[in-house]
C-alpha cells in the first residue's frame, strides 16, 4: 500500500508506475482514501476503465470523488491544466487538494505524445507553490521505455512497487526544449498569406478548404474560431502578418498558422480565463475547441497547429 510522503514543498508531482490492474488499484485507491479521510477534495482524471477500477475499490466512498474521463476531457493535452487540474484545484482554495491525472495511455498517437510530455513538464510550473498533489499513473508494462524515461524527466518523485524515490533524471526544462520541435507541413497543404486587411479572406479560405475536405457544418464553427483567434494573434502579436495552411490528415482537418512572433510564456493558453478578463483568451479558446494543439516557437517565429475531427 502506498502513502503520500511528507511534503517539504507544498506541491508534489509523483509518477506512479504500475503493472496490471492490481498494482494500479494498490497505487491509487489509498491515495484517494487518505485524502477523503483527511477531508481533502479529491479528483480522479483517467481513462474510463481505470476510473471503474478505483470506484469498485472505494465502494460507497466513491460518491465523494470528482470523476473525469481523461480520454474526453484530456484528448487535447493542452487543455488539461486549465480545464481539468486548475479547474478543480481553484474551486477548492485554502487547503490541500489531491488529483490523480493520467494523460498518457497506450494508444496515444505519435502526434499527441509530444504534447502530452510538454503538459507533464508544464504542470510543475503551473502548480509551483500550490498546496496540491497530482499523482500521474503510467502503465509500465504497456508503455515504451522512452515514455517511462520521459516520466522520470517530468516528475521529481517516482513510485515503483510501492516505494517512493527522487527522480535523478528530473529535467522539465530540458524536456520542454526537446519537445519544442519544428512542425513540418505536407507539400500539398493549401496556403494563404494574410495581414490585417486580409483576415476575413483568410477565414473564408479556411472554411472553403475545410468544406471541400468533408468537415461538417458544426465542426466548421470550431475551425472558424480557431482561424479567427490564430490569425488575429499573428496580426497583433506576431509581426502583423502570417501564413495560414490547411490540409486533411486521416479523419482530421489540420489548420496551421505561422508568423514571426515568439512565445515567451510557456503557459500561455493553459491558464483558466477569469470571467472579468479582457483579452488574452485566444490560445485558451484554441486549446479548448481543438482535439490537439501543437506549438513550435523560437527566435525566427512561431507555428501553432490545430487538429479538428471532421465530424
Amino acid at each position: 500500500m502506498t502513502r503520500t510522503p511528507s511534503r517539504a514543498e507544498p506541491f508534489v508531482h509523483p509518477a506512479l508506475f504500475y503493472r496490471g490492474d492490481r498494482e494500479y488499484v494498490e497505487g491509487t485507491a489509498p491515495f484517494v482514501s487518505d485524502g477523503l479521510a483527511a477531508g481533502e477534495p479529491v479528483a480522479v482524471a483517467a481513462p474510463a476503465p481505470r476510473l471503474e477500477l478505483i470506484k469498485a475499490e472505494l465502494g460507497a466512498r466513491a460518491a465523494d470523488v470528482r470523476w473525469i474521463d481523461m480520454t474526453q476531457a484530456g484528448r487535447n493535452p493542452g487543455r488539461i491544466i486549465a480545464s481539468v487540474l486548475r479547474s478543480f484545484a481553484d474551486a477548492h482554495p485554502g487547503g490541500h487538494v489531491r488529483i490523480i491525472g493520467e494523460p498518457i495511455w497506450p494508444g496515444r498517437t505519435s502526434a499527441e505524445y509530444p504534447a502530452c510530455v510538454q503538459h507533464e513538464a508544464l504542470i510543475n510550473e503551473a502548480f509551483r507553490g500550490r498546496d496540491v498533489t497530482i499523482l500521474c499513473p503510467y502503465d509500465a508494462r504497456a508503455l515504451s521505455h522512452d515514455v517511462i524515461a520521459d516520466a522520470h524527466a517530468t516528475h521529481p518523485v517516482v513510485i515503483n512497487q510501492g516505494t517512493y524515490g527522487v527522480s535523478l533524471a528530473y529535467d522539465p526544462e530540458g524536456v520542454l526544449a526537446r519537445c519544442n520541435e519544428k512542425l513540418r507541413h505536407p507539400p500539398g497543404a493549401a496556403a494563404i498569406r494574410f495581414d490585417a486587411e486580409l483576415l476575413p479572406v483568410a477565414r473564408d479560405f479556411a472554411m472553403g478548404e475545410a468544406r471541400e475536405r468533408g468537415m461538417t457544418p458544426a465542426r466548421s464553427q470550431d475551425l472558424n474560431l480557431v482561424v479567427a483567434e490564430l490569425t488575429t494573434n499573428s496580426v497583433v502579436h506576431g509581426g502583423g502578418a502570417g501564413t495560414l495552411r490547411i490540409w486533411a490528415e486521416s479523419e482530421q482537418i489540420v489548420c496551421e498558422v505561422q508568423d514571426e512572433g515568439c512565445l515567451t510564456d510557456s503557459l500561455v493558453g493553459r491558464r483558466p480565463v477569469r470571467p472579468d478578463q479582457i483579452g488574452g483568451r485566444g490560445l485558451f479558446l484554441v486549446h479548448y475547441v481543438s482535439d490537439l494543439v501543437r506549438v513550435h516557437t523560437g527566435e525566427f517565429g512561431t507555428t501553432v497547429r490545430s487538429y479538428l475531427a471532421r465530424g
